[in-house]
C-alpha cells in the first residue's frame, strides 16, 4: 500500500531539489540556507519518530527516503521506528547501511531486539560487539536477562558494570529482577549498597517490602524518603491493603489528597476502590466515587470498571450497572466485571444474557460464567461453557480443574488435569497449587509426589503459591518432616507459608512448635492474619493451652485490629468447653456481634456431652437444627446423653423423631489406593467385593491386639 500523497510531501520533494540551488548563492544567503536546513532536518527526524510511535511506518520511510540530507538522528529514528512496528529485520538492515554510528544508535539497536522478542543470547552475543557502552546499554541488558528469568547472568553482568554506570538504572534493574523471583533479601542488599537512591529504587523496595507483607520496613522506608512521586504513594497504600491494614491505608490515602504534593492519579483510586470492595467499606467506598467525579475522571474506563468490581463486592448489583451503562466506551473488562457482579449475586440468569450480548469474550468471560455454574454445583454446564471457549489456555483449564477441587470432586480433578496435559497447555503455578490441594484432600501422597516431581520438572519450585500448597500437601498427608523441610527451604516465607506451617504442625498434634513459629513470625516482621490465629488456636485447643488461647484470641482485636471471625469463636468455644468452662464458652457465644452458625453451637454441644451438661446440650441442638434442620447430630447427641443420664424415654423420643423425620447420620468414609484402585469404606457398609477377606484379616489383628495387652505398653511395638 502506498503511502497518500500530503503537502509536506511536495513540501520534501521541493526542498530536495531546490537544496543545491541554496549552496551557489552568497555567504549570507548560504549561513540562511543551512540555518533553515538544519531546522528542516530537525523537523523531519521528529516527524519520522511521531509516524514510528503511531504506527504508519509508510509515512515514517517516505520522508527518510526523501530527505535531501541526513544526518545520524535521522538513521536512529528510523530505525527505531522499524522496531516500534515490528519489523525488526528492517532495523538491523538500517543498523547495517548506517554511514556512522552512535553510542545511542547501538542502543536503539539492543532495545530493538528486546522489544521484538529475540533470544536473550543473541542478544548478548550483539551486547559484546558494541564498541562502546553506556548506563542505558548495560541497563538493557540486564533487563533482558531478568525479563528472560537468567537472574545469574544479569547479577553476573552488573558486577562487571564500571561503577559509573551501576547507579541507578542498573541497580534499580536488578532490584526488581531479585524481587520477581522473590529474592527479597538479595534485593535489599543491592538496595544497601547503592551510594544514590534514586525515587524510582525506593518506590521498587517500597513495592517489594509490600508485597513480601513486611509493611513496617516499607513504612521506614518510605517515611525516609524525602521525595515522593504517585508510584511510591501508590505501592505503600496498596502494601497496607494487601496486609489487611485497611484503616492504615486509607489514612495514607486521605494524607495524600491533603499534603497536595502529588497529583491523585488513576492508579492509586483504583488501589483504593478495590481495597474499598474486598474490606466492604461502603461508606468510604462512595466518597472516593464521589472524588472520582470531581477530579474529572468519571469517563476513564479504568476507574469506572474499578467502581463496577467495588460496587459488585458491596452487593450493590443496581449501582454496578448504573456506573456501567453510564460509561462512553466499554472494553472487554467492563462486560467482564458487570458480568462477574451479577454472578457473584447470584443472578447466573442476567449474568449470563449479559455474557451473550457482550460483544467480545475472553478467557475471563468464560471462566466468570464457569465459576458462577460451579457454585451452583452445575458442573455439566461447566464442562459444556469450556468446551465451547474458542482457544483454551492455562488460564481457562486452570479456572475448570478449581471449580471440581472447590467442590471436593477431586478424582475428576485429576481426570482434567491429564486432559490438560495431553492437550500440551502447559500449567501455571496455579494449576499445580490446586492440583497439590486435590491430593492434600484426598490423603494420597502418591498423588502429590508426582505433583511435586512436576513442580521441579517445570522449574516452578521457587513460586510462593506452590510452596506454601506443597506444605499444604505434606501436612495433610501425615509427612510434616517434608512440610518443614519445604518451609525451611524458602528464602523468605510470606504470610500464607507461615500460616501454611503453623496449621500443619497444629493438624498434626505438633502445637508448642507451631506458637513457636508464631514468634517467629513476628520476629520476621510478617504481620498474622486471621487464618494465622485460627492455626494458633487450634494448636492451644489440641493441648488445652486456655490462658495462651484467651491471650491469643484478645490480641486479635487489641494488638492486630483483626475482628474475630465466626470460625475463631468455634475455636475459642472448643477451647473453653474442653476445659470445662461451659458457661464461660456460652457467655462468648452470646457475645458475637454477628449471626452465629451451627459450628459454634457444635462445639458447645460436643463440650456439653464431655462434661454431661444436658442443659446446654439441649440447647446447642436445639439452636443448630433452626440452623439446619436436616443435621442428625443433635439427635446423636442428645439420645447418648439421655442415655448416659439415665433417661431412657428421652433417649427414646429423640430416636423417633430423628426416624419420624428421615434425617440420616451421613457415615464415616475412609478410602486407600492400592495398584492404582481406590477402594472406599463406608462405616457399616459390607457391599466391598472383598469384604469377608478383610473382615477375616480385621478380627485377626484384633485377636492379636488382645494377646498384646498383657504385656507391658513399653514393650508395645512401635
Amino acid at each position: 500500500m502506498i503511502a497518500k500523497p500530503n503537502p509536506f510531501h511536495f513540501f520534501l520533494l521541493l526542498s530536495s531539489s531546490q537544496l543545491s540551488l541554496k549552496y551557489s548563492t552568497s555567504s549570507n544567503t548560504l549561513y540562511n540556507s543551512i540555518t533553515k536546513t538544519n531546522k528542516f532536518l530537525i523537523y523531519c527526524n521528529t516527524k519520522i519518530a511521531e509516524n514510528g510511535r503511531n504506527g504508519n511506518i509508510q509515512e515514517a520511510e517516505f520522508i527518510f527516503n526523501n530527505m535531501p540530507m541526513k544526518n545520524i538522528v535521522s538513521w536512529t529514528a528510523m530505525l527505531t521506528a522499524y522496531s516500534q512496528n515490528k519489523k525488526i529485520k528492517n532495523a538491523r538492515e538500517t543498523f547495517d547501511k548506517m554511514p556512522e554510528r552512535s553510542i545511542a544508535s547501538w542502543n536503539a539497536m539492543l532495545t530493538a531486539y528486546m522489544r521484538n522478542g529475540v533470544g536473550v543470547d543473541e542478544i548478548f552475543e550483539f551486547f559484546k560487539m558494541m564498541t562502546e557502552r553506556n548506563a542505558v546499554s548495560f541497563g538493557a541488558m540486564i533487563t533482558g536477562f531478568v525479563n528472560a528469568g537468567r537472574i545469574d547472568m544479569a547479577e553476573s553482568l552488573y558486577y562487571r558494570t564500571p561503577m559509573v554506570f551501576r547507579e541507578p538504572v542498573c541497580s534499580n534493574v536488578l532490584i526488581n529482577g531479585y524481587l520477581k523471583v522473590g529474592k527479597l533479601r538479595d534485593a535489599v542488599r543491592v538496595f544497601d549498597g547503592m551510594v544514590r537512591k534514586d525515587i524510582v529504587a525506593c518506590s521498587v523496595m517500597i513495592d517489594g517490602y509490600s508485597k513480601n507483607g513486611k509493611v513496617i520496613e516499607a513504612r521506614e522506608l518510605f517515611d525516609t524518603m524525602k521525595e515522593r512521586n504517585e508510584v511510591t504513594w501508590g505501592a505503600m497504600i496498596d502494601g497496607y491493603m494487601k496486609v489487611c491494614c485497611f484503616k492504615e491505608g486509607f489514612d495514607l490515602f486521605l494524607r495524600v489528597r491533603r499534603e497536595g504534593d502529588v497529583r491523585l492519579e488513576p492508579t492509586i483510586l483504583t488501589i483504593v476502590l478495590e481495597a474499598c470492595g474486598r474490606f466492604s467499606k461502603h461508606r468510604q467506598g462512595y466518597q472516593v466515587h464521589g472524588l472520582v467525579s470531581r477530579l474529572g475522571f468519571e469517563f476513564d474506563v479504568f476507574l469506572c470498571n474499578s467502581l463496577i468490581t467495588m460496587y459488585s463486592r458491596f452487593g450493590c448489583v443496581d449501582a454496578a450497572k448504573s456506573v456501567f451503562d453510564s460509561m462512553l466506551r466499554k472494553d472487554v473488562i467492563s462486560w467482564n466485571s458487570l458480568i462477574s457482579a451479577f454472578v457473584q449475586a447470584g443472578n447466573l440468569e442476567e449474568g449470563y444474557e449479559f455474557f451473550k450480548r457482550a460483544p467480545k469474550k475472553d478467557v475471563v468471560s468464560w471462566t466468570a460464567m464457569i465459576t458462577g455454574f460451579s457454585e451452583k454445583g452445575l458442573t455439566e454446564i461447566c464442562v459444556d461453557l469450556f468446551k465451547m471457549i474458542p482457544e483454551k489456555d492455562d488460564v481457562a483449564w486452570t479456572n475448570l480443574i478449581s471449580c471440581f477441587v472447590n467442590k471436593g470432586e477431586y478424582e475428576e480433578a485429576f481426570k482434567w488435569f491429564i486432559k490438560m496435559l495431553h492437550s500440551a497447555v502447559r500449567p501455571n503455578p496455579l494449576t499445580l497449587s490446586s492440583m497439590l490441594s486435590a491430593s492434600a484432600g484426598m490423603a494420597m501422597l502418591n498423588q502429590g509426589l508426582q505433583i511435586h516431581a512436576l513442580v521441579w520438572k517445570m522449574d516452578m519450585e521457587l513460586d510462593l503459591s506452590i510452596q506454601s500448597s506443597l506444605i499444604s500437601m505434606y501436612s495433610k498427608s501425615g509427612s510434616l518432616d517434608d512440610a518443614y523441610r519445604i518451609f525451611k527451604f524458602i528464602n523468605s516465607p510470606n504470610i500464607v507459608c507461615f500460616n501454611a506451617m503453623i496449621t500443619g504442625f497444629a493438624q498434626n498434634g505438633y502445637c508448642r512448635e507451631a506458637l513457636k513459629l508464631f514468634d517467629q513470625l513476628q520476629n520476621e516482621g510478617e504481620r498474622p492474619n486471621g487464618i494465622t490465629f485460627l492455626g494458633v488456636l487450634s494448636a492451644c485447643m489440641h493441648v488445652g493451652l486456655l490462658e495462651e488461647g484467651w491471650n491469643y484470641f484478645k490480641s486479635m482485636r487489641s494488638l492486630y485490629n483483626i475482628e474475630p471471625e465466626p470460625d475463631h469463636y468455634t475455636s475459642m468455644v472448643d477451647i473453653l468447653g474442653r476445659a470445662g468452662l461451659l458457661d464461660e464458652a456460652v457467655s462468648l457465644i452470646n457475645s458475637m456481634p454477628f449471626k452465629t452458625h451451627a459450628g459454634v453451637w457444635g462445639a458447645l454441644l460436643g463440650a456439653s456431652k464431655t462434661h454431661l451438661r444436658l442443659d446446654l446440650a439441649k440447647l446447642a441442638a436445639q439452636k443448630i437444627l433452626d440452623l439446619e434442620p436436616s443435621n442428625a447430630a443433635p439427635y446423636v447427641v442428645l439420645s447418648d446423653l439421655y442415655c448416659v443420664v439415665g433417661k431412657k424415654k428421652d433417649e427414646e423420643q429423640v430416636r423417633l423423631a430423628k426416624k419420624l423425620k428421615r434425617i440420616k447420620k451421613i457415615p464415616g468414609c475412609s478410602w486407600i489406593l492400592l495398584k492404582n484402585n481406590i477402594g472406599i469404606f463406608l462405616s457399616g457398609d459390607q457391599s466391598h467385593l472383598n469384604f469377608e477377606e478383610i473382615s477375616c484379616t480385621l478380627w485377626t489383628i484384633l485377636d492379636y491386639m488382645k494377646q498384646l495387652s498383657c504385656i507391658d505398653h513399653d514393650l508395645l511395638p512401635l
